[in-house]
């Protein structure tokens, strides 16, 4: 089968985050599979990303169609394809959901993609959410009668793990490693994980926080951080290369997201393969995809502080979670996704 996928997504993991991850795996393991892959991205580059994503959808509407081709349009991506051929929308991220986290222009300009992206899902002949969470939102925001299925978000797990073998990094001898990954957003909640740190430095000898990615929160959490006397507790790590984020998972005794909205959640799959337990809060997609791990109510640090510092108390129970997780990560694996997604176009 050939398909062609349609996004404007910045395809790097420091821009595109759990959505490259999640368009660029499948790709890998649906050519692996037999198929054909084909990737359409934007040619004009423009300082407004927004503005930029518009323009690349627009030129759509003068293009013949492609019907020998499956076409997915990612998120908002493909709103415009002429209805001809058989046309999947894949939502990676709710945009109608994230931006209630947001305010002024980036509010605005999500309200723009919102739009765009409600029209995509209603005229696609086919919508795949990577959540039962998402395909409710979906459902609920948009207002479509489009069929759907759930087909979940992959991690190549042989990549992975032999990234874990090749950049080890074993635990510091005194130290207790709380590692967060994620682009710094509203919704991620960090400023409660900076809350929680502040509460734990006196109950766990040792605790270091070590928070990877960057984004338009910086500024604010740096300023939380330095409020709170944090500089010998928390190491801002920037964003950073596949080898050293796998060291950053070797190096870490938990891994902690205090996330209130996640369609999916890509980083805890890295998580479970890195054989790290989990805190996070219990909102959105993530007890779904966090069978086993410690959830807490969302955005309370006192919660939050009691979850990390359990698991600091009870190795077992770190152990335990391991072991259940690792198992549990299997069926994510890409070759498996692929296959479900492959599945879909035939329900």
């Amino acid at each position: 089968m050939h398909f062609r996928f349609i996004t404007s997504t910045p395809l790097t993991i420091a821009r595109g985050s759990g959505t490259y991850a999640g368009i660029t795996t499948l790709a890998k393991f649906l050519r692996e599979s037999g198929q054909t892959v084909d990737l359409v991205t934007p040619g004009i580059k423009l300082p407004v990303h927004t503005a930029e994503r518009i323009v690349f959808n627009e030129r759509f509407r003068f293009q013949p169609a492609d019907r020998n081709a499956v076409t997915v349009g990612f998120d908002m991506d493909g709103y415009s394809l002429p209805r001809a051929g058989f046309h999947i929308a894949s939502i990676k991220g709710v945009i109608a959901d994230e931006m209630r986290f947001e305010r002024g222009l980036t509010h605005a300009t999500m309200r723009i993609q919102a739009h765009y992206e409600k029209l995509h899902v209603q005229r696609a002949d086919l919508v795949i959410a990577p959540s039962q969470y998402s395909a409710a939102r979906i459902q609920e925001l948009y207002g479509i009668s489009t069929q759907q299925s759930v087909v979940p978000e992959p991690i190549d797990l042989a990549q992975w793990r032999r990234l874990l073998t090749e950049n080890v990094s074993p635990t510091e001898e005194g130290k207790f490693i709380v590692l967060c990954v994620c682009r710094f957003y509203p919704r991620k909640r960090l400023p409660v994980l900076l809350s929680a740190a502040c509460r734990l430095r006196a109950r766990i000898p040792g605790l270091e926080v070590r928070l990877v990615g960057g984004g338009p929160e910086t500024p604010r959490l740096k300023a939380i951080a330095r409020e709170k006397r944090l500089d010998g507790s928390v190491t801002w790590l920037g964003n950073v290369s596949q080898s050293e984020l796998a060291r950053e998972y070797n190096r870490c005794h938990v891994f902690c997201m205090a996330s209130v909205q996640e369609s999916f959640g890509i980083v805890f799959l890295e998580a479970m393969a890195a054989g790290k337990p989990i805190v996070a809060s219990r909102a959105a997609s993530v007890p779904e995809v966090v069978k086993y791990g410690v959830l807490v109510e969302p955005d309370s640090d006192e919660a939050l502080a009691e979850g990390i510092e359990r698991l600091y108390k009870d190795p077992a129970l770190r152990a335990a979670l391991v072991d259940e997780s690792r198992c549990w990560v299997e069926q994510f694996d890409g070759p498996l996704v692929a296959a479900q997604f492959m599945n879909a176009l035939g329900s």
